[in-house]
C-alpha cells in the first residue's frame, strides 16, 4: 500500500471520530495484511517493545500523579505558592506556574497537571477579576510542563525508542523547564500589569508558617524522586514505585483527600489511564515499524546525504512536520512514530540525541495546546465548563512564547546539553 492511501485512511479515521490508539491499529493491521505479512509478528512486535524495563515507571508514576490530583497534595502546593508570591500583581497566574513546576516534579503527566491546577485555580481566578480566556490559557499552557519537567513519560518513552539514559534526558529538560517558566512569568506579569489585575490578599504570619508546614510532606516527593536518581540511591523504577507509595501515604494520612475505601477506584482510574498509553504505544509502534521497514528511514538518510543538508535545516524541517502531527496525533504516538524515522539522520548530521528529546518534547507541548486535537483544551474545557474555542483563543499567546523558547532550544543546543554533560561528561 502506497504511504498517500494509508495517510488518506489515517486521517478519514481520525475526521470520523475514531480514538487515536484504534485509529493506529486498524491503519497498522491494514498496512500488515496489504504487505502479506503473518499477523503473528504483530504480537511479538508488541511484546519485544513492551518488556523494557523503563516502561516498569510508567504505571507508577501514573498513579502517583492522580493521587496527587485527587488527594489534596496539589491543594498544599497551590497554597504553599500562594503564601509566598500570591501577594503581588497577577500573584495567582503566577501561583499557577509555579506550582505547576513543582506538581510536574512529581506527576511527569500534562494532563494530570492540568486537571489539578484547572480545578482549584481557574475559579479562583475568575472570581479575582482575571480575563476568563487569560485564566483558561494560562492553567493550561502551564499544564505543559508536565512533560518537560522531569519526571517525564514523554522523555521515558523516548528512552525506550532511542535506547537513550533515562536520568540524561530529565537532566536535558531542568534548563529548558526553568526557561518556560520564567518566559511564562514574564508574560503574565506584563498582562498584570497592563490589565490591571489585583495583587491576592496576604496572609498573616500565623497563616504563612501553618501553610508551609501543611505542604511539607508535599515537597518531599520531588526530593524523593529526583534525590533518589541523582543520588544513585535508587533507579528511575524504583524512584517511580517510592512516588506512588509515599502519594498513596501523604493522600491518605496527611491531607486525607481520599480514604481507604475510596484507594481501589482511585487506582482502577490509574490502570484506565495506563492502558490508554500503552494502547497507543502498541498502536504507534506498529505503525512506525511499518515505516521504518518500508525503508522510508533509508530514504530519508540518502535524501539528507545526497542534498547536504545541515543539521539547522533539518532541525527547522522537523519541527515543521512536528507540528502539524501534532495537530492530529496523541503526543505519545508522535514520538513513537517520529523517533525511530528519523534516529539514523541523527548522527550524520551531528545532532545529539538527548537534544533532539528536548526538542521533540517541546514540540509536543505545543501540540497539547493546538486544535483539532490538543489534549489540554479539552482538559480544560472539560474541568470548567468552558467552551474548547475559549480555551484555544486563551492559549494562543502562550503557543507563541513556547514557539520562541522551541527555537531557543532547537539552536542553542547547550541549553539542553548542559547538565547531562556535567554530570555525565557527554
Amino acid at each position: 500500500m502506497s504511504p498517500i492511501a494509508a495517510l488518506s485512511g489515517f486521517l478519514a479515521l481520525l475526521v470520523a471520530g475514531f480514538p487515536v490508539f484504534l485509529v493506529l491499529g486498524i491503519v497498522s493491521l491494514v498496512l500488515f495484511a496489504a504487505e502479506g505479512r503473518p499477523m503473528v509478528a504483530l504480537p511479538q512486535l508488541f511484546i519485544d517493545h513492551l518488556k523494557s524495563d523503563t516502561l516498569v515507571s510508567v504505571p507508577f508514576f501514573v498513579i502517583a500523579a492522580t493521587f496527587m490530583q485527587r488527594g489534596g497534595i496539589a491543594k498544599a502546593l497551590v497554597d504553599f505558592t500562594y503564601s509566598w508570591i500570591g501577594g503581588v500583581r497577577g500573584g495567582i497566574a503566577l501561583v499557577c506556574v509555579l506550582a505547576t513546576m513543582v506538581f510536574s516534579a512529581i506527576s511527569g503527566s500534562s494532563v494530570a497537571t492540568a486537571m489539578a491546577m484547572g480545578t482549584l485555580l481557574v475559579p479562583a481566578m475568575r472570581d479575582t477579576g482575571y480575563d476568563e480566556k487569560f485564566a483558561l490559557g494560562v492553567v493550561a499552557s502551564s499544564g505543559t510542563l508536565g512533560i518537560l519537567i522531569p519526571p517525564s513519560l514523554a522523555m521515558i518513552l523516548f528512552a525506550v525508542v532511542a535506547g537513550e539514559s533515562v536520568p540524561q534526558l530529565f537532566l536535558a529538560g531542568v534548563i529548558p523547564g526553568m526557561l518556560q517558566v520564567g518566559i511564562f512569568a514574564a508574560w503574565i506579569i506584563y498582562v498584570s500589569r497592563r490589565r490591571g489585575y489585583a495583587a491576592g490578599s496576604s496572609m498573616s504570619r500565623a497563616e504563612f508558617w501553618a501553610v508551609n508546614r501543611r505542604a511539607l510532606p508535599a515537597m518531599l516527593l520531588p526530593l524523593i524522586i529526583l534525590g533518589g536518581i541523582y543520588s544513585g540511591l535508587v533507579t528511575v523504577n524504583e524512584a517511580a514505585g517510592m512516588a506512588a507509595f509515599v502519594s498513596i501515604v501523604v493522600s491518605v494520612v496527611f491531607y486525607k483527600g481520599c480514604t481507604l475505601s475510596e484507594l481501589p477506584r482511585i487506582l482502577a482510574d490509574a490502570i484506565q489511564a495506563t492502558a490508554v498509553i500503552f494502547f497507543i504505544t502498541i498502536g504507534a509502534l506498529a505503525f512506525g515499524h511499518w515505516i521504518t521497514s518500508e525503508g522510508f528511514a533509508r530514504q530519508m538518510v540518502d535524501y539528507v546525504t545526497e542534498n547536504e543538508l545541515s543539521a539547522w535545516h533539518f532541525l527547522l524541517l522537523i519541527n515543521l512536520v512536528m507540528f502539524m502531527l501534532g495537530m492530529f496525533l496523541e503526543t505519545i504516538a508522535v514520538i513513537l512514530i517520529v523517533v525511530p524515522l528519523v534516529l539514523p539522520l541523527l548522527a550524520p548530521l551531528g545532532i545529539d540525541p538527548v537534544h533532539f528529546a528536548v526538542i521533540i518534547v517541546i514540540n509536543m507541548e505545543i501540540a497539547l495546546l493546538t486544535p483539532p486535537v490538543g489534549l489540554n483544551l479539552f482538559i480544560m474545557a472539560s474541568t470548567t465548563g468552558a467552551p474548547v474555542d475559549r480555551v484555544a483563543r486563551g492559549v494562543l499567546p502562550f503557543i507563541a512564547l513556547l514557539l520562541v523558547l522551541l527555537a531557543m532550544v532547537t539552536f542553542i543546543p547547550k541549553l539542553s546539553l548542559f547538565l547531562p554533560e556535567m554530570f555525565y561528561g557527554r
